[in-house]
């Protein structure tokens, strides 16, 4: 079997529809017919709450498989969504970031129980915390490409060297291959002429990376969450839907 393109969703702003963007983009690849792993490194653990698991019914999570407690294929959980499984989050995750100090080649732990779960995913999304610690490095450290999710809003850019910083120390000590995949402009208002300066902006930062598609400000794409189910699963006719099938379009043609 071929490698699976990992792709990671990455952006030290809360707030900025990372979650969303790996949970809905996960879904719809799945729906697609494409073997999906959405794993979630984000000790909040929102991204597996989003897809329906109950986090306290989890035996194991990414916080065993990191820390290598357990066979990391143990840590890895169907969902109730066809070839979409999930590798959950619990709030144990919290404390991985100090005792991954103790554990030899600790940037590679994410790394180790990707490899481990073996090559049965097409491809493998990575929610990470909003932070630049140990997780996020992990998860940089193991994928090929990053999805930068930004928020049409005053600062938008703000922080962003911090990222790009990490990005590149990253790309030159561990993992020299990483690029930025693609940046997504989110909670987009058409209405106004604000979203599309903020727009122009990113693009003149990002010349040729930011994704055609945009992620619009939607009720429906916000309410979806707190009912435990990806846009398509609860509303497939909606314009965030209808958006992230656009993006889905975006993100498999580049990744082929």
């Amino acid at each position: 079997m071929s490698k699976p393109i990992v792709i990671t969703f990455a952006n030290q702003k809360g707030g900025v529809g990372k979650t969303t963007s790996a949970v809905n983009i996960a879904a719809c690849v799945a729906a697609m017919g494409y073997r999906v792993l959405l794993c979630d490194l984000d000790p909040q653990g929102n991204s597996t709450s989003g897809v329906g698991v109950n986090k306290k019914s989890l035996h194991f999570s990414t916080y065993d498989a990191l820390l290598g407690t357990c066979d990391a294929r143990r840590c890895v959980v169907n969902t109730a969504y066809p070839n979409l499984s999930l590798m959950p989050s619990t709030i144990d995750l919290a404390g991985a970031e100090i005792e991954l100090l103790e554990v030899e080649g600790r940037e590679y732990a994410y790394r180790r129980a990707l490899e481990a779960v073996g090559d049965g995913f097409d491809f493998v999304f990575t929610d990470c915390p909003p932070s630049l610690g140990m997780l996020t490095v992990n998860a940089l450290s193991a994928a090929d490409g990053v999805v930068i999710p930004m928020q049409c809003e005053y600062y938008a850019l703000e922080g962003l060297s911090d990222l790009m910083t990490t990005m590149r120390a990253v790309k030159r000590r561990l993992n020299p291959t990483l690029g930025i995949f693609g940046v997504l402009l989110t909670m987009y208002d058409g209405r106004t002429n604000f979203s599309a300066q903020v727009a122009e902006e990113v693009r003149r930062h990002f010349p040729g990376k930011v994704f055609a598609a945009v992620i619009p400000r939607n009720v429906r794409l916000s309410e979806a969450p707190s009912h435990g189910l990806p846009i398509f699963a609860y509303d497939r006719f909606s314009r965030g839907a209808a958006a992230y099938d656009a993006l889905v379009q975006e993100i498999l043609t580049k990744g082929a």
